[in-house]
């Protein structure tokens, strides 16, 4: 490996791991303020799931295209889940600095489910912010060897956020305030 190429390998790491660190410590200092004479934004959750549900679509396009060998569409696709993941986070962090949280209403064990996907969603949504940047990083550097060993771990965890996002919303979507 070159100077220059190590050199923007330890630039990337650094950015991945400032990123990693300072993402879920500011949604979770967010989560706690609430926006005074904000008018709610009720309408958000159902517009963000769905923003989960193109995320997740999107990424299985992502490793068809890459399967045909269609490396700039496979490059394109992955550049939109990551906007429509930012755009995810915005909009959630949004909503819930002029809402307050929605408890989960129901019993027996679809609560305990309800719980499961909840709890695994969060951690895997932290999880995959360093896996996703770390794959996307060896791509970008051309470490393609590297990228395909780590996309395959990268992948279904992404896609599993995605779409238990989705879940947790049709789970919840029954117990949000009417606006």
């Amino acid at each position: 490996m070159s100077e220059v190429a190590s050199a923007k390998e330890k630039k990337f790491n650094k950015l991945i791991t400032i990123v990693s660190v300072i993402v879920p410590v500011v949604v979770a200092l967010l989560f706690g303020v609430k926006l005074p004479d904000v008018e709610r934004l009720g309408f958000l959750p159902p517009i963000y799931a769905t923003v989960n549900g193109i995320t997740a679509l999107t990424l299985c396009m992502a490793v068809l295209a890459i399967l045909r060998n269609n490396k700039k569409l496979h490059q394109l696709l992955i550049n939109i889940c990551i906007a429509l993941s930012l755009a995810f986070l915005v909009m959630y962090i949004a909503y819930h600095m002029t809402s307050e949280s929605t408890v989960y209403g129901g019993t027996g064990t679809m609560k305990y489910v309800y719980y499961f996907v909840l709890i695994s969603h969060i951690v895997l949504s932290i999880v995959i912010i360093p896996l996703v940047l770390k794959t996307y990083s060896f791509g970008y550097l051309g470490k393609y060897d590297k990228h395909r060993k780590w996309a395959q771990f990268t992948f279904p965890l992404w896609l599993y956020v995605a779409v238990t996002g989705v879940i947790v919303y049709l789970m919840i979507s029954p117990y949000y305030p009417i606006t």
